[in-house]
């Protein structure tokens, strides 16, 4: 079935043109020459995106948006502002009221369709996982998995202790007991990624079950850390004898995989922007719903995939936004809903 695309846009000649370049793109097309009748569109023909100009009479392109988002059919809907408006405040003001992305014009056509195939990409996947998750039932039960493991050796390493390191075996696996563990990768040219942050009562170094494969991965401690290191032969023991465990550890397994799916997502498809609120959120989360999350700028960075000076810009515009506020080596949220807002 056609993606269905439309297009608000008060000039008769760019609309045209536009819906031409769509149309022979294969998108169903669906156009509107000024805001009021672009919203009246929107609620009828529900479609998959939506292109709209800033400056326009009746409504402008600012209103629009704010009316889509207070729409619960449309709010999800990708929109990307197509305008001639370039300075930093209106791409800004267009990011915080909730557009997807902003294209200026005059604009290429391969920009313009990059642009729509890369939102309407993201939206499908993020619409699939949703239908994945709303069939899960049960939830991982930390305590119960933990109680098993409780009389064995605990191990302390130091900040910046190495766990271990890709290639290496993977004969264990790990919980931590307190502490702050990441995992990472380097590329050819040396830059890190931090795949994954863990923090108390978290497994993590999950290769295999059975087989002994190298770690994908290195992990290092970010800060003093006690865990436990559990066999693979300890953990099949515990499976064989109560299956529910067995059940725990693969909804552990695909929480991993799902966090590493989205990372994936965000730093192909989100702006810094997106990225930079989204893991905010993510850290939070992982933090036990701490307002203030400890990180260090370039750990930060290197979980977001962009670069610290990047990071950097981003969070002092996130401050004088009044979203958060920043310390050396913390981030405090004051304003979830703006956050959560971010696209």
């Amino acid at each position: 079935m056609k993606k269905k695309i439309l297009i608000i846009e008060d000039d008769t000649i760019v609309r045209e043109n536009t819906a031409e370049i769509l149309q022979l793109a294969n998108y169903e097309v669906i156009t509107a020459e000024n805001g009021k009748v672009g919203i009246e569109k929107a609620n009828f023909f529900n479609p998959d995106l939506i292109i709209c100009d800033i400056l326009m009479p009746v409504l402008d392109g600012y209103g629009v948006l704010q009316i889509i988002v207070r729409n619960s059919e449309l709010q999800k809907t990708p929109f990307i502002f197509m305008t001639a408006k370039t300075s930093h405040e209106d791409v800004r003001k267009g990011m915080d009221l909730g557009a997807s992305d902003y294209i200026t014009k005059p604009f290429e056509e391969s920009e313009l369709l990059s642009a729509i195939a890369s939102r309407l990409k993201r939206k499908e996947i993020f619409d699939n996982d949703k239908k994945d998750n709303s069939s899960i039932i049960k939830k991982v039960n930390i305590e119960d998995i933990e109680k098993a493991f409780r009389q064995k050796e605990e191990y302390i390493y130091k900040m910046g202790a190495s766990i271990y390191c890709e290639g290496n075996n993977s004969n264990h696996i790990f919980y931590i007991i307190i502490g702050e563990v990441k995992t990472y990768k380097n590329n050819e040219e040396g830059k890190e990624l931090i795949t994954n942050i863990f923090k108390d009562k978290q497994f993590f170094g999950f290769t295999s079950f059975i087989k002994s494969k190298p770690y994908n991965e290195s992990a290092v401690a970010i800060k003093k850390t006690k865990l436990l290191k559990i066999t693979k032969q300890e953990l099949l023991s515990l499976v064989n004898k109560n299956p529910q465990m067995a059940i725990n550890f693969l909804d552990l397994l695909t929480k991993d995989l799902e966090n590493v799916k989205n990372q994936l997502i965000h730093l192909a498809y989100d702006s810094v922007r997106k990225k930079t609120a989204d893991t905010l959120l993510q850290l939070h989360s992982q933090n036990g719903n701490d307002e203030t999350i400890e990180i260090s700028r370039t750990n930060f960075a290197n979980l977001i995939g962009i670069a610290k000076e990047t990071l950097i810009r981003t969070l002092t515009d996130f401050k004088e936004e009044k979203i958060i506020k920043t310390s050396r080596n913390s981030i405090k949220i004051i304003n979830f809903q703006k956050l959560s807002s971010i696209k």
